[in-house]
């Protein structure tokens, strides 16, 4: 694959946010202001330095709990709404990205976290306190909701999915804390369904592979050389771990700098002149995207401006080696270690920094 690597739906989500700056009329103001509608965590700055956690959920199910169409589930080749049911996908955060922003907001570092990486939990609800990093998100949803169906059996359904996904984001948010030693800012998710819209608005993505890719879980079938992948196809690229030769840590290398492609793609397509095309985005956005409700993402995307993708550093969080733990395929890693190099590279001046703080 090239070294403009395509990566996870997020990182569309952010490209965006930052670019949606120029030439607005006072709608788009409206319409980038009314997106965020969680509560899980304090928001910092959305100026100055600050760290932001990038979530791509899993979920074959909408932020109401309901089970996607037929025809979603078949164009994201993501089962049926029986292995749905019964447990398929779950809310596992198959995305992580910790992205630090210094002051000014002309660059951007970020690591990729990869979800096998075997952890001490922190801020999740019910009894389990360890497991891969990914499951801390839909141990807390799991939990939260069973809670809830006791003690307000007649809740709706609407309210119940909610606030299972806001116990989910506190403990997904905490638990990235805890490993890294870095307090987090804000944060931007978005579930599968979300990617495909998203991508779908941007035309896709193009992508050069050094080999043929086939894996039939995630539907990836692509030839090697030069190609553009539709929306599906783009889900499937990024999702796919089976048939890589690193797995999991492959994967994080595409879901890697689509930051980078995609802000230059709407550069270099004129996207952001494009009133329809922005509008669509939007719409998109307000349907799909959960941001934290005290990050003004208006200021954000206006200090954002002067970002150019070969200002975006992207690294993998390094692991110790590979074990099997509670039947589990896991990642063994060395948190004081990934604590030094992440603190190193977010702020590699001597002196506390004034965000990003270690949590004691």
């Amino acid at each position: 694959m090239r070294r403009r690597k395509t990566g996870y739906w997020l990182s569309c989500v952010i490209a965006a946010l930052v670019l949606l700056v120029s030439g607005f009329s006072h709608s788009l103001v409206q319409d980038v202001s009314s997106i965020g509608s969680s509560h899980a965590i304090a928001s910092g700055p959305s100026v100055g330095p600050q760290n932001i956690l990038l979530m791509g959920l899993e979920s074959r199910r909408d932020w109401n709990g309901n089970i996607l169409p037929a025809g979603i589930l078949s164009k994201l080749h993501a089962g049926n709404a029986q292995a749905v049911a019964n447990g398929a996908g779950g809310n596992d955060t198959n995305t992580l990205i910790l992205i630090h922003i210094p002051a000014g907001g002309k660059k951007a570092i970020g690591f990729s976290i990869p979800r096998d990486d075997w952890v001490h939990f922190a801020g999740t609800v019910g009894p389990q306190q360890q497991g891969k990093i990914d499951q801390a998100y839909g141990v807390s949803m799991f939990y939260e909701e069973g809670k809830l169906r006791q003690q307000h059996p007649a809740m709706g359904q609407d309210q119940l999915a909610f606030l299972g996904n806001e116990a989910g984001r506190t403990a997904a948010v905490a638990t990235v804390e805890k490993l890294t030693g870095v307090h987090i800012d804000h944060f931007a998710e978005v579930n599968m369904d979300g990617f495909y819209e998203l991508a779908k608005v941007f035309g896709g993505v193009d992508v050069c592979l050094k080999h043929p890719a086939r894996d039939v879980n995630s539907g990836a079938n692509f030839p090697a050389g030069r190609q553009h992948l539709d929306a599906a196809q783009a889900l499937a690229f990024v999702r796919q771990r089976d048939g890589l030769p690193n797995g999991d840590l492959d994967r994080t290398h595409r879901q890697q700098a689509f930051l980078d492609s995609v802000i230059h793609q709407l550069r270099a397509e004129g996207v952001l002149s494009d009133l329809a095309k922005l509008n669509a985005l939007l719409s998109v956005a307000r349907q799909y995207v959960i941001t934290d409700a005290g990050w003004n993402l208006l200021d954000f995307a206006t200090e954002m401006r002067s970002l150019s993708s070969g200002n975006l550093v992207f690294h993998t969080l390094p692991i110790k080696g590979f074990t099997t733990i509670d039947g589990q395929d896991a990642n063994v890693v060395d948190p004081a270690y990934i604590e030094s190099i992440v603190r190193a590279t977010f702020y590699p001046t001597p002196g506390p920094p004034e965000i990003g703080r270690a949590h004691v």
